[in-house]
């Protein structure tokens, strides 16, 4: 499992959750081992490799140029630094005065309109009085010409029409004065209306656009002053924030350096083991006994799914390979180990330890990986260790720790060595069963327990 995160350079987020605080950290110091190994590699490749010519550039292709200064350089304008830039306070002032004596135009326009819309309104409603009054008269000497014609000779019928259209083009030649006359009215009031306008127009967008800016700055004076109170309650709130992050900061850095220091540790001495070892001054270093039994080859579940795809196949996979290798077993008795459990999730192991002293742990089938995890009651919180089980031994999942052949070997080895070196976790007291049937009971149906 190792392997594969360390060949992807990836970790399922999963079982980074399942991870304790130690094996995170160890974890990273592979990756980051990793990294700068593959960095070398490419590098060292790199280096052997003959630098190409630079491509010659097409004529007519697109090209950047930049202007350039007395020294030489990329000619940059920073806002605000030249000595006649405006500050953003004067920006914003300006935009906002320009902004307020456009509405007031607008305000101005539109009232112009509608004075213009009312004295064509007038304008109209004259000419249409004026033409009834037309119509009446035409139809009043069209009712005389009838009359003349019926009550008057023919000589008296022709002095009647003569006097009616004389009568007629004096009438038309005053409804055509009065049309003049009306003209001349609305064009002088529509004279005296725009200059009144002109002047009023100027008056009116003058006031209004002080009125708007005024508008404006007392909404600009609020936002500010609400901005700033709720600055003042941001920047005391992030100074708390920023307070507890330092602190969580601190200890994570202080708990990655332990780490560190941990591992490069575990591996000086080992390498002095092995070295002492062969040099014949010193015995073999001391390593977890081997098994002479023959392992089974790793389960082809880790080939198929990679991960755990679902509860049933995990359980598959330890009626499977796991059982018959007696995980879960304790080798005296040959019963259900005590510390043994079965898939149970975080909070659940954590419920059953909450109550237990310090140095109680359980064992239980994990979800996330092909393995395990140890569950750990220390004196400040529950730790939680994987159990990498996939290629057939134990080992704890992303450590640099010796391999075990069986599980009950690799509870019997921690008794009397610690986990981490940071966190000294001796397993000393196993956290039995609370529940009946117990929580293994679909792992090993219809096997009884001294069969195990």
């Amino acid at each position: 499992m190792l392997q594969q995160i360390l060949k992807d350079m990836y970790v399922d987020p999963e079982i980074l959750v399942e991870l304790s605080d130690e094996q995170k950290q160890i974890l990273f110091c592979k990756i980051r081992e990793e990294q700068l190994r593959r960095w070398k590699e490419w590098d060292s490749q790199e280096s052997q490799r003959v630098k190409k010519p630079p491509v010659a550039r097409k004529p007519g292709s697109k090209n950047v140029n930049f202007l350039h200064g007395a020294d030489q350089k990329e000619w940059v304008w920073v806002m605000g630094e030249h000595q006649q830039d405006k500050s953003i306070e004067e920006i914003l002032l300006d935009e906002t005065k320009h902004k307020a004596h456009i509405l007031a135009e607008q305000e101005a326009e539109e009232l112009r309109k509608r004075e213009e819309d009312e004295i064509k309104r007038k304008l109209l409603e004259e000419q249409e009085r004026l033409e009834r009054e037309r119509q009446q008269k035409e139809e009043e000497i069209r009712r005389k010409e009838e009359e003349a014609a019926l009550y008057q000779s023919l000589k008296e019928a022709r002095l009647a029409a003569e006097k009616l259209e004389r009568e007629k083009k004096k009438e038309e030649e005053e409804r055509q004065k009065k049309l003049v006359k009306l003209r001349n009215k609305v064009e002088k009031e529509l004279g005296h209306a725009r200059r009144r306008e002109s002047k009023r127009r100027s008056q009116i967008i003058e006031q209004r656009s002080s009125q708007i800016f005024s508008t404006f700055q007392d909404a600009r004076a609020k936002f500010e002053k609400a901005a700033q109170e709720s600055s003042k309650e941001i920047e005391i709130e992030w100074i708390k924030q920023e307070e507890k992050s330092k602190h969580a900061e601190e200890e994570t850095r202080l708990f990655a350096k332990r780490a560190r220091e941990e591992y490069r540790n575990s591996l000086h001495l080992k390498i002095q083991a092995v070295q002492a070892f062969q040099s014949g001054h010193s015995k073999a270093p001391e390593l977890p006994p081997k098994s002479r039994v023959s392992l089974p080859p790793p389960s082809p579940f880790v080939k198929e799914f990679g991960k755990p795809p679902s509860r049933e196949a995990v359980i598959k996979w330890f009626k499977e390979y796991e059982l018959p290798k007696g995980a879960g077993r304790d080798t005296v008795t040959g019963d259900v180990a005590e510390w043994f459990h079965g898939i149970i999730n975080r909070n659940e192991a954590e419920s059953l330890l909450q109550k237990k002293p310090v140095g109680s742990y359980l064992v239980r089938v994990s979800e996330k990986i092909w393995g395990y995890a140890i569950s750990f009651r220390s004196e400040s919180r529950i730790k939680h260790f994987l159990i990498d089980a996939s290629d057939g031994t134990y080992q704890f999942f992303g450590t640099n720790q010796s391999t075990h052949v069986s599980l009950a070997e690799l509870m019997s080895y921690h008794k009397n060595n610690p986990i981490s070196m940071i966190g000294q976790e001796f397993l000393h007291h196993p956290c039995g069963q609370s529940s009946d049937p117990p929580d293994y009971s679909d792992l090993i149906v219809g096997i009884e327990s001294t069969d195990l």
